[in-house]
């Protein structure tokens, strides 16, 4: 699958752009994110009074003219983030493949503007309850772009199993950087239990839905069987014999916008960022905008 969205001029665009990460996370040494512990970067934090054993050439001798007191000069430290990318690789996702081109390029997206701020970056597809990590650890854009190159070959097929696949992930650490968990949520996995397992390792998280045109605004009518793409074809339970109408459209768009209204309620109550996005929104205003808005790039 050629991923149309993915362009050397969008990647120049997003050179503009960082992650916001907490400051609070504690990754490795060598990256660019300031973090709340004191280090041995340039940028002066604070003061505090000389102890027997410190470094004397940390003293302020400035200030010890003046108070004829010793105080040491704190300077902020700087993390190296590893960035997660977990994408529901379900048939769902691949049903349409404008959805899947724009899932994938979003994962690139942010994978992107990982590895430009010098952090780590690992993609994870989530399929029938295992996750697959088909390109490892990614440090810097050669290996990135390699990678990029290869995302378009991902298999979109089965059920997704989110609950039983995110604890699967190789665990790296905690409280480390940033996870996000990119799919249409159009299942009745409870994915709930897997981003609880995400903010138990004390990683930022990011929910991320990305639905089709398809699954906004439904163009068929008439009486259908609507079938489970994620089932076992004809006379699966889980199908449904439908007249579709207009009032069942209508009403079906009510229940969507309900439903996307609670996925926000549950993250923010579990402190997690969400973000719904048709993909009809071009993406460089998902990424510029509605990224922004939530203040996880600047």
């Amino acid at each position: 699958m050629k991923i149309s969205f993915l362009s050397d001029e969008f990647f120049e665009r997003l050179e503009t752009l960082s992650l916001n990460l907490k400051s609070d996370l504690t990754g490795y040494y060598g990256g660019k994110h300031l973090i709340k512990k004191y280090g041995q970067t340039i940028e002066f934090a604070d003061y505090r009074k000389y102890e027997l054993g410190d470094d004397i050439r940390r003293i302020d001798w400035n200030l010890y003219g003046r108070l004829r007191k010793y105080f040491l000069k704190l300077y902020t430290d700087e993390r190296q983030m590893h960035v997660r990318i977990l994408l529901d690789g379900s048939a769902s996702m691949g049903l349409s493949p404008k959805k899947a081109e724009y899932a994938l390029a979003f994962a690139a997206a942010l994978g992107f503007l990982a590895v430009r701020n010098n952090d780590k970056v690992s993609f994870h597809i989530l399929k029938n309850g295992t996750p697959v990590d088909p390109f490892g650890l990614i440090v810097g854009k050669n290996a990135f772009f390699t990678a990029v190159g290869e995302l378009g070959n991902i298999d979109f097929g089965g059920e997704a199993g989110l609950a039983e696949a995110i604890p699967r992930i190789p665990d790296e650490g905690s409280n480390d950087g940033l996870s996000v968990l990119i799919s249409d949520f159009l299942n009745e996995d409870e994915w709930q239990r897997g981003v609880d397992y995400l903010l138990f390792k004390k990683w930022q998280v990011l929910v991320c839905q990305i639905l089709g045109r398809e699954d906004v605004s439904p163009s068929f009518h008439g009486k259908l069987e609507l079938m489970d793409c994620e089932g076992y074809g004809p006379g699966d339970a889980r199908n449904v014999n439908l007249r579709v109408s207009r009032p069942v459209l209508e009403s079906y768009e009510r229940e969507l916008s309900a439903y996307i209204a609670e996925l926000g309620q549950i993250c923010a109550s579990k402190g997690a960022a969400f973000l719904s996005v048709g993909t009809d929104t071009p993406i460089e205003k998902a990424i510029f905008r509605d990224l922004a808005n939530y203040d996880l790039i600047r």
